[in-house]
């Protein structure tokens, strides 16, 4: 899972970056000037609505074949083996449990034990998991990760971490577009149409801003994962579950598991603390474990 949140956050950033280039050239900034010195806050806050949203869904339409094409995952459309029958079966299963329409299921080829699940939808997603994970975990732990992955589906975690995205996304543009305002109007004192001074200062501020919103969608996704740790154990078993996390810690120490930009997307997520932990999508393991361990 942490794999996908990295992938559509980063699929987002790229679609918004585009969507908000298009609208200047295709000159709809004019709908967030006003005219002089007044802003049309109105026609701002409607436009920054209109490009973040956008940005977010389009992330969220094409997750399923962005994660494909990034990690080369191969669905399994007729088990060759009888590994593969036995996953295909057992996402069925657990679907089945979890009343959601059949994943596509997939492997992809990586050395590193992660698994993941996305799609636009409960009923439209894809599990998937890597070669390292199914060589060096047991069936059982294996079970308790699909589990994971299939409650991620169950619960929507993707449709609402695009609604998330698309509200921080909107306050994002706005506030940078103030800000910009504030300093070509009000700082360079700039009675015309906005100068150089707007365009650099509104995409500085929206950087930063940006980098500030993350940690919305970080805290967001750490606490799914608790939920999502919390309804694996309740389809594969809670011991299970422990076991699977212990062994992907074990497993994970010390390694740089996944390239950046997908590293949000996978199940076992990463460590740090301080100002590092907000900008983590998962929680610590040993605090996932804690946390079923208490349940009763």
């Amino acid at each position: 899972m942490f794999k996908r949140i990295a992938l559509f956050i980063g699929t987002n950033i790229a679609v918004l970056a585009v969507l908000s280039v298009a609208i200047q050239l295709l000159g709809l900034e004019e709908v967030l000037r006003g005219t002089g010195s007044q802003l049309n806050v109105q026609g701002l806050l409607i436009l920054s609505g209109v490009i973040g949203f956008a940005g977010s869904f389009i992330s969220l339409f094409i997750s399923k074949f962005a994660a494909k094409m990034t990690t080369g995952a191969k669905v399994i459309e007729n088990p060759s083996n009888s590994v593969e029958s036995w996953l295909v079966g057992t996402v069925q299963r657990q679907a089945q449990q979890a009343n959601i329409g059949m994943p596509e299921v997939a492997i992809y080829d990586s050395p590193e034990p992660n698994a993941f699940a996305t799609g636009w939808n409960r009923n439209n997603s894809l599990v998937a998991v890597s070669t390292g994970l199914l060589q060096n975990m047991k069936k059982e732990e294996v079970e308790a990760v699909l589990a994971h992955e299939v409650t991620h589906v169950a619960n929507g975690d993707m449709v609402t971490l695009a609604l998330i995205q698309g509200v921080v996304n909107t306050f994002v543009i706005f506030l940078s577009r103030l800000v910009g305002h504030f300093v070509d109007k009000v700082v360079l004192r700039n009675e015309g149409s906005y100068g150089p001074g707007y365009f650099l200062t509104s995409i500085a501020a929206q950087i930063i801003f940006g980098i500030l919103a993350s940690t919305i969608v970080m805290w967001f996704s750490r606490q799914r994962e608790f939920r999502a740790d919390a309804g694996g154990a309740k389809l594969a078993g809670r011991q299970n579950m422990i076991d699977a996390l212990a062994r992907l810690d074990n497993m994970s120490r010390g390694k740089n598991q996944l390239p950046q930009q997908l590293s949000a997307m996978g199940i076992s997520g990463g460590v740090g603390g301080g100002l590092k932990r907000l900008f983590m999508s998962h929680p610590p393991i040993s605090e996932r474990i804690e946390a079923l361990q208490r349940t009763v």
